[in-house]
């Protein structure tokens, strides 16, 4: 992530993250409740540094509202790697305090260029991100994606990992697009996490519409809209069937507690039971 084989050192602790965010406060562009810093790689000292432009990574550190966002966040990065769904290089690193933080490449930028993106509140002419439809995100990026069939197969999976993982918060702001050399196409995932884990009372299953529905989801609604997307029966599901041992492992290696790691594990076996994958 780095090309170094030491993870870069943060001169800031969490209680100065209010702070550094106030000297970019105008500038900033990030969206999101969750706090983020744009930070750049100063490789002569080897120090993330927070800027106002020319960012290189998002740097998002604990929260005061839901606990272990930063670990959870990895987790479930890291899983949605190993099975084969894009994702930009991310880890974990400490800050001078040595609370943990969760850094992610940005995938907006290539060697300091800016690459437009737009998300699908923006491209729908959404007022309410939480209003909508997976079938809206999927018909529109049907329309204008330069591998419209592809695109639709890598957002039919990411809705599916987005309910197995119980990330109920996926909504219209989570699905984006890039224009890049002329090419239209699907971002590489972000902003994915259990948020039943750290919101157990959580209202719905996911935050957008999926068959006309956002809570009690079942095979039956993800078939549907399979079948909406013109997907082929035999690469529905061909990423999660019998993963559950991989994705364990990712658990139980992660910086959760034991407590939560077996919450996450009885989450994570329901809602593949629900799909009738296998374990």
């Amino acid at each position: 992530m780095f090309n170094s084989s030491k993870l870069p050192k943060i001169d800031f602790g969490l209680a100065d993250i209010l702070q550094q965010a106030q000297k970019l406060v105008g500038k900033l562009s990030i969206s999101g409740v969750q706090p983020k810093l744009s930070v750049k790689l100063d490789k002569k000292q080897n120090l993330l540094i927070v800027v106002s432009q020319g960012g290189e990574y998002i740097l998002k550190p604990q929260t005061s509202t839901f606990a272990h966002i930063p670990e959870n966040e990895q987790c479930c990065m890291d899983m949605a790697q190993e099975l084969g769904i894009d994702a930009p290089p991310h880890c974990l690193i400490p800050l001078k305090d040595k609370s943990l933080a969760y850094v992610v490449q940005r995938f907006d930028r290539e060697k300091g260029d800016k690459i437009h993106q737009e998300d699908f509140a923006q491209i729908l002419e959404a007022n309410d991100k939480y209003r909508g439809s997976v079938e809206q995100i999927g018909h529109k990026l049907k329309e204008i994606s330069s591998a419209p069939g592809y695109d639709a197969q890598l957002l039919f999976e990411r809705v599916v990992f987005n309910f197995i993982i119980a990330n109920g918060d996926a909504h219209l702001k989570n699905y984006s697009i890039s224009y890049k050399g002329g090419n239209i196409r699907l971002t590489p995932v972000y902003d994915i996490v259990c948020s039943r884990l750290v919101i157990p009372d959580e209202q719905g299953e996911s935050a957008i519409n999926i068959n006309g529905k956002k809570d009690r989801l079942s095979r039956a609604d993800f078939d549907k809209l399979a079948e909406y997307l013109n997907m082929p029966i035999k690469v529905r599901y061909e990423k999660f069937a019998g993963k559950f041992e991989i994705m364990k492992k990712f658990i139980k290696a992660s910086y959760f507690s034991k407590a939560d790691q077996n919450k996450f594990l009885d989450i994570i076996k329901e809602r593949l039971h629900r799909l009738g994958l296998s374990e």
